[in-house]
């Protein structure tokens, strides 16, 4: 009877999730531009997501008058890092690709995890001294990502994910904060993350929908 319970509970908070964040309505866009800004270890770099439903996803992050680019184009995804001494497109993994469409506001359902049983109510926990309902996601190749919902307003408050880097095994934690309805999407306009005693921020600062995307356009080889 619990397990009914619980399937129940955690249906209905789906739900409630879905509603606040007007995810009904991100699924019948075409495209998502959002324009940002990423600060890391006192350094600022300006940002641009570019997404294109259902998979599409490019970002151009500047820094030092260089573009660090990830795109995938719906079947295979690259990278360019001139940090790395070369402007030369190289492959992504499989992981890599996965990491990157987490990134997709039209990939980031999480009805579609309910619906593939890839979610799982893991109790309560409290978010900034509010308490938040916490579910455990079961994504693709394994990762487990424990997922804040906050219990009065349905938004996303925390993730903590847990994954492989350079063989070590690191814990990242992230706090969207600051919601904004723009263009008819609910978008947290600013995310914390920590990880390996790293801050990140990003600010949102504009945020664009329905802008004309060719497919072309995600293709960088």
């Amino acid at each position: 009877m619990m397990s009914v319970i619980s399937a129940q509970t955690l249906d209905e908070i789906v739900k409630k999730y879905t509603e606040a964040n007007k995810l009904d309505h991100v699924a019948s866009l075409k495209t998502i531009k959002i324009t940002a800004n990423m600060s890391v270890a006192g350094m600022e770099m300006p940002m641009t997501f570019y997404m294109k439903n259902p998979d599409k996803i490019k970002s151009v992050t500047s820094f030092n008058g260089q573009d660090m680019i990830q795109a995938y184009d719906g079947e295979k995804g690259y990278s360019i890092n001139p940090m790395t001494g070369s402007t030369d497109p190289v492959e992504m993994t499989p992981d890599q690709v996965k990491q990157t469409l987490r990134n997709n506001i039209f990939q980031n359902s999480m009805a579609n995890y309910l619906k593939n049983g890839q979610l799982a109510l893991a109790g309560e926990e409290k978010v900034n001294d509010k308490p938040a309902y916490k579910i455990k996601a079961t994504i693709e190749g394994g990762a487990v990502i424990d997922m804040l919902i906050d219990k009065s307003s349905f938004f996303l408050v925390k993730t903590s994910t847990t994954t492989e880097m350079n063989g070590m095994t690191v814990t990242m934690d992230s706090y969207p904060t600051d919601y904004t309805e723009t263009s008819g999407i609910m978008i947290p306009m600013k995310t914390s993350t920590s990880a390996q005693g790293m801050d990140i921020v990003i600010n949102f600062t504009k945020v664009e929908v329905d802008v004309p995307m060719e497919d072309s356009f995600f293709k960088i080889k």
